[in-house]
């Protein structure tokens, strides 16, 4: 699943990425400093705050990421995005990494 997800570094990591851990059952949105830009293998995010690049690389990710608000949790919007119960946990970890940069934050 490490395709699903890439990050890059537009300067050098800040110290001040997320600290605290993801908890898939929170209820998680998309950061109003991020925006999304529809490629062919997904999409890039880019964070206007901290001039984080990221890579989603799969249509499924950049669907589930938008439909973050619309769900309980962050495995709900997971389980709703249709992805098969044996990737569903490599989802999370990208979702977790989104957390990590504030592309998506706690809603």
């Amino acid at each position: 699943m490490s395709t699903e997800y890439r990050h890059s570094d537009v300067e050098s990591s800040s110290p001040g990425e997320r600290e605290s851990p993801f908890d898939p059952d929170r209820g998680y949105r998309l950061s109003p400093n991020v925006s999304l830009r529809p490629e062919d293998f997904g999409a890039l995010a880019y964070h206007f705050g901290n001039r984080k690049l990221s890579f989603l690389k799969s249509p499924r990710l950049v669907a589930i990421v938008r439909s973050l608000a619309d769900h309980a949790s962050a495995r709900a919007a997971v389980e709703a995005g249709d992805v098969p119960e044996g990737e569903r946990a490599g989802y999370v970890r990208a979702l977790a990494s989104l957390a990590r940069t504030d592309m998506i934050v706690p809603a």
